[in-house]
């Protein structure tokens, strides 16, 4: 890790923590809104404070890494202010009960310090002053591939089950990609994110800078596991005694196409 860039991170980490700390006001503002626009935030002032090392390829990660915060940030949002959300407000909010101050402020520096690791690719990428290797270019190209692939994965899933929810509100979406997948929205974040440390393969300098990349990445990805898990739960208690469901959660796979794994919950 560069002089410049541990210049700026006491920079980055405050504006992480002062996005993030949104979710005082509510628990799951850090999970989503704080995450989303968080991470936006570093993403700007990053490039605008490294510029001068911003390459094309670089300056296109960082542009797609914006668009993703945004397309999320937005689309969180509005559903927070949606009327026909409330009630799926009001249990998530009931979920996080009881949660003290110290505890959320134990969440509030685990969650920002998380987002800075997930798009420390781009930062050890913008520290640098060189072209990487022809191989480092390649992954350039392949991380940057992944990335977009994630994003049009995630746009669309979101489209389609807003669109099957506003005609089907109290059934399961089941049509597009979810036929295929069951969390196809949750799989285009991971495909994201792994791009994203592709990314950066050939700037990675250090040891510590692989470990820092790489537990970035295997959080999400966790994280993104347990998101599936946690809908999982959720659509069996509301349409578990449907037959059709029961049919559709043994032949769909859970989180990963053609994958034979169909739960992640507990036998």
């Amino acid at each position: 890790m560069s002089n410049s860039l541990l210049t700026i991170l006491p920079i980055l980490a405050i504006i992480t923590l002062a996005v993030t700390a949104v979710g005082f006001r509510r628990m799951v503002y850090f999970l989503n809104i704080g995450y989303a626009f968080s991470i936006v935030a570093v993403i700007i002032l990053s490039v605008i404070l490294m510029w001068k090392n911003a390459t094309v390829l670089i300056l296109l990660q960082s542009a797609a890494i914006i668009f993703w915060g945004l397309r999320l940030g937005i689309f969180v949002t509005r559903r927070e202010m949606s009327k026909g959300y409330q009630k799926e407000r009001d249990r998530i909010d009931k979920e996080y009960t009881g949660i003290t101050l110290p505890i959320k402020f134990a969440i509030w520096i685990s969650v920002s310090v998380l987002y800075l690791m997930m798009v420390s690719p781009l930062l050890f990428s913008l520290e640098t002053e060189y072209q990487p290797a022809p191989a480092g270019r390649i992954f350039q190209f392949l991380g940057l591939v992944l990335m977009i692939g994630g994003l049009i994965l995630e746009g669309i899933a979101d489209r389609q089950k807003s669109a099957f929810k506003l005609k089907n509100p109290n059934t399961f979406c089941h049509t597009g990609l979810y036929s295929v997948v069951r969390s196809p929205n949750y799989l285009g974040e991971i495909i994201f994110w792994v791009g994203t440390w592709v990314m950066g393969i050939g700037f990675y300098k250090t040891v510590w800078e692989w470990i820092i990349s790489i537990i970035g990445m295997a959080c999400i990805v966790y994280i993104m596991f347990g998101s599936t898990k946690r809908l999982e739960k959720t659509q069996i208690s509301r349409y578990g005694n449907l037959p059709e469901f029961q049919q559709y959660s043994k032949s769909v796979p859970v989180l990963i196409p053609w994958l034979p794994l169909y739960t992640l919950q507990k036998k």
